[in-house]
C-alpha cells in the first residue's frame, strides 16, 4: 500500500466517527440497545451512555444490549477486546460498528470469535460528513454463546446493504 493510501486509511482529524442515524435505527430495531459506552452528550444513541470522562473501558456492561462505535484510533483494539470480554457475561450482547480491518491482529483475535459479522456494502457517511469514509465498515455482534465458544470455527458472515 502506498503512503497516500495508508494516510487515508489510518488517520483522520478525529478518532470519533459519529454513527450514521439510519444505520443505527435499523440495528436498534433488531437489537433494542440499552447502552452506548463510547459517546459524547451530543452524539449518544442510548439513554444510558458513557463519555470519555466516564471511561467505558473501566465500566461493566453486563446485562445490557450494547451499541459500540468506538474511537477508531490506536485504542480501537482495547474497545474490541472489551466488547468480546463483556459479551461473555450473562444477558450481554455487544454490537460493534467497526472499520473492517481484516488484516489486523485484533480482528483475528476477537472479531473472528464473534457470533455474527455483517460487512457493510459500500462506504458509510459518518455524522454530517459530505464524503464517505476512507475505509470499509463492518457490524460485529458479540454474544455469550458465539460460534467460537461453542466449538465451531467461524462466525456467521453476511453483507449489510445500505438503503
Amino acid at each position: 500500500m502506498n503512503k497516500k493510501a495508508q494516510k487515508a486509511m489510518f488517520s483522520s482529524k478525529s478518532a470519533e466517527w459519529e454513527t450514521p442515524q439510519k444505520l443505527y435505527d435499523m440495528l436498534d430495531s433488531i437489537f433494542h440497545f440499552t447502552l452506548d459506552p463510547c459517546a459524547t452528550a451530543e452524539n449518544s444513541k442510548c439513554k444510558k451512555y458513557f463519555t470519555k470522562d466516564d471511561d467505558g473501558l473501566k465500566k461493566s456492561w453486563e446485562g445490557h444490549t450494547v451499541f459500540m462505535n468506538p474511537p477508531y484510533g490506536r485504542e480501537v483494539k482495547k474497545w474490541i477486546k472489551k466488547a468480546y470480554e463483556e459479551s461473555r457475561n450473562s444477558n450481554t450482547t455487544v454490537v460493534c460498528l467497526l472499520p473492517a480491518r481484516t488484516d489486523t491482529k485484533y480482528w483475528h483475535d476477537y472479531c473472528m470469535r464473534s457470533h455474527t459479522i455483517y460487512f457493510v456494502k459500500g462506504r458509510l457517511k459518518f455524522g454530517e460528513a459530505t464524503n464517505s469514509a476512507p475505509f470499509p465498515s463492518a457490524v460485529v455482534v458479540f454474544r455469550r454463546n458465539s460460534w467460537f465458544q461453542l466449538g465451531k470455527s467461524k462466525p456467521k458472515v453476511y453483507t449489510l446493504c445500505q438503503k
